[in-house]
């Protein structure tokens, strides 16, 4: 097997988008959307920026540390792509008898009516995240950061799961149907 000496990504940063990085780590990236910041820290990966591009390089790497810088990459790419041109889930209510309704109330999102179930469920909407609903049934979860847009649109997925009941029979619920 062949033993990499070094390993190399370069970001390419759009027009309009810039970044920053910190004495501690942080890296910053400023785009017409908005803002993001996250830590990249470790030992052994160096990260650079020169001009419009983010480089993250490494000497000698192991299995792990070829996962981090992998893991890295993709976290930079989504942040550069975030502060952009956003991410955008769209999600969709399905209900055979008993119509839910769907409403949001401060960083709340509530089903109501579920299988006439007189309580209601909720689900979290995380801080940066814009959700809105349309025709009733659509729901459109959009934000720069795209762990927080996935994670919004899972809770009000996971809000909808049945319970104790037979899956094939009994299929209402809110279901993802497109990613942006």
């Amino acid at each position: 097997m062949v033993k990499v000496d070094r390993i190399e990504h370069v970001i390419e940063l759009p027009e309009g988008v810039s970044a920053q990085l910190g004495e501690d780590g942080v890296i910053t990236v400023n785009g017409p959307k908005g803002s993001l910041s996250r830590a990249f820290v470790s030992s052994e990966i160096h990260v650079f920026i020169e001009g419009q591009s983010i480089i993250l390089n490494i000497d000698v790497p192991r299995r792990k540390q070829k996962a981090l810088i992998g893991t890295w990459n993709a976290h930079l790419k989504n942040m550069v792509k975030g502060v952009n041109e956003g991410f955008t889930y769209t999600l969709k209510a399905f209900y055979s008898h008993f119509p839910m309704t769907l409403s949001i109330q401060n960083s709340m999102f509530t089903v109501n009516n579920y299988f006439g179930e007189k309580v209601p469920r909720t689900a979290v909407i995380l801080d940066g995240v814009n959700v809105k609903i349309d025709n009733k049934v659509e729901i459109i979860v959009s934000g720069i950061d795209k762990e927080s847009v996935g994670q919004t649109a899972a809770n009000i997925e996971r809000c909808t799961k049945v319970k104790n009941r037979d899956r094939r029979v009994f299929q209402d619920g809110i279901y993802l149907i497109n990613k942006e």
